[in-house]
């Protein structure tokens, strides 16, 4: 039985490392979308020709979506806390998760490589700064993780159950998560999550999305390549 917190084969890791996301399984291809837009014709095939890719990307331009809702993407994700309620706001994907009820195994936690400062025009919004040294404040950040760890292994030997315990993890504690979600809402998760606007932590797994699908949907890339975006 493999471990749920081993990266799958074909993963690519993030965050300096500290995590990674993972491609599980996939159902369907690009001529399945095109399948899926001519059904009433009752054709089926089972290559890509130019026409087809000719419809795939009106289908994109023009955003109709049901046809691209016939291909799934299961992925694994080994992230901080924080990341995940980001990605939990994305109510269109499927979600399980190892639980704190039942484990204390492989306890992590991220500590960032960078420090960033606070934007002061937007509340949301932090920036690298070269001038800001925070290497001692981030040797604070690691301090704290392993004095959450130890009062929770505290708690634990003295008995408390794990659904109590878990209460004093911090944020950045990592975790790992499923997530399964068809083409057409993976595509409007990496357009709000690869952007300007979004956190640079969840961007990062955004990237790496598009590097782990990019070989199973190569005229979808190609189409949003065309239009200037990064994949």
């Amino acid at each position: 039985m493999e471990h749920l917190n081993v990266p799958p084969t074909n993963h690519v890791k993030v965050l300096d490392g500290q995590g990674w996301v993972g491609l599980i399984d996939h159902l369907g291809t690009e001529s399945t979308i095109v399948n899926a837009a001519r059904v009433s014709f009752g054709k089926l095939k089972n290559t890509m020709e130019a026409n087809d890719v000719k419809l795939l990307e009106y289908l994109i331009a023009n955003r109709h979506t049901s046809p691209m809702e016939h291909m799934v993407f299961t992925f694994s994700i080994h992230c901080p806390l924080f990341v995940r309620g980001q990605w939990h706001r994305h109510r269109t994907w499927s979600y399980n998760e190892i639980s704190r009820r039942y484990t204390e195994i492989d306890m992590e936690f991220y500590t960032p490589a960078e420090l960033r400062r606070q934007a002061e025009s937007n509340r949301q919004a932090s920036f690298s700064d070269p001038d800001f040294d925070g290497s001692e404040l981030a040797k604070l950040i690691g301090e704290h993780n392993q004095a959450s760890l130890a009062l929770y292994e505290k708690l634990l030997a003295g008995g408390v159950c794990r659904e109590q315990a878990r209460g004093v993890l911090p944020q950045n504690m990592m975790v790992t998560f499923w997530g399964t979600v068809d083409l057409s809402n993976l595509l409007h998760f990496l357009e709000l999550r690869d952007s300007e606007h979004a956190q640079w932590e969840i961007r990062e797994y955004a990237v790496a999305i598009k590097k782990l699908i990019k070989p199973l949907i190569p005229n979808v890339a190609a189409y949003f390549a065309k239009q200037g975006q990064s994949w």
